[in-house]
């Protein structure tokens, strides 16, 4: 697989993730899209480390630890999504907007 495989994969995955988060109103739907985005991100940040520099594993690290507090973030705002579906049967944007205050 060359470096732009890669990149052409990620780019179709954060086009995918943006298509997702801009067409949903959910909110689980719409951290899915964050989530897919986030994901093409780090596809193509390891593959230009992969290529760029090929014997050294600092590239692929930092990903793993990116991806590692990718994954708490998003079972927090998961949880945060819960407990607003819990407290007032609200699981859409529009229906959420009044959170303020």
């Amino acid at each position: 697989m060359t470096l732009q495989a890669v990149l052409l994969l990620a780019a179709a995955l954060f086009a995918v993730g943006l298509y997702g988060a801009l067409s949903q109103q959910s909110i689980v739907m719409l951290m899915m899209g964050l989530e897919v985005m986030l994901n093409a991100v780090l596809v193509a940040a390891a593959g230009i480390w992969y290529y760029a520099w090929p014997g050294g594993a600092d590239g692929q690290v930092l990903v793993l630890v990116a991806m590692a507090l990718m994954a708490i973030e998003m079972a927090m705002g998961f949880g945060a999504a819960l407990a607003l579906f819990r407290a007032r049967d609200v699981d859409v944007t529009d229906a959420a907007a009044d959170l303020s205050g």
